[in-house]
């Protein structure tokens, strides 16, 4: 889409396919290019790292090729003998089933919780290096005892 001033706009569309939900931009002479949704591809790699090995060896192997290796189904399916609808179906589940094990023990919202802490504690240590005021060490070592609690 061109502007009034000349300028040349895309338009952001989400589409989603068997292959993958990804969102595509359309350029102003109608070509699409994919955009990796980076946030559900980070969601799905930490819930992998913290429940992926309550995985069968099966549903970890495609897992992987999906969300690590970017295979495509059709690849997937071809390796494993198994349909497109079979890998979709098994992507989901495990998506499924590592998002339940998340809403069960909420390791991965510990992890963010205790990252953030620990960025803040280094924001309050940097600063004390600069300013060399004792109520920052004090609130580094409040967030750090939090820290422990969790």
């Amino acid at each position: 889409m061109i502007t009034q001033d000349g300028e040349t706009r895309t338009k952001v569309r989400k589409e989603k396919t068997l292959d993958s939900p990804l969102a595509f931009v359309y350029d102003n002479t109608g070509n699409r290019n994919q955009v990796i949704d980076m946030e559900k591809i980070v969601r799905q790699g930490l819930l992998y790292d913290f429940y992926g090995e309550l995985l069968t060896e099966h549903q970890r192997h495609v897992y992987e090729d999906v969300v690590f290796h970017d295979f495509s189904l059709s690849e997937i399916a071809q390796e494993q003998g198994i349909s497109r609808q079979g890998v979709h179906d098994l992507i989901k589940r495990c998506d499924r089933i590592l998002a339940g094990y998340e809403q069960k023990l909420k390791l991965v919202e510990k992890f963010r919780r205790t990252q953030k802490m620990a960025g803040e504690i280094q924001g309050l240590l940097d600063e004390y290096t600069k300013k060399k005021e004792p109520d920052l060490l004090t609130r580094a070592r409040v967030l750090a005892g939090k820290i422990g609690e969790e």
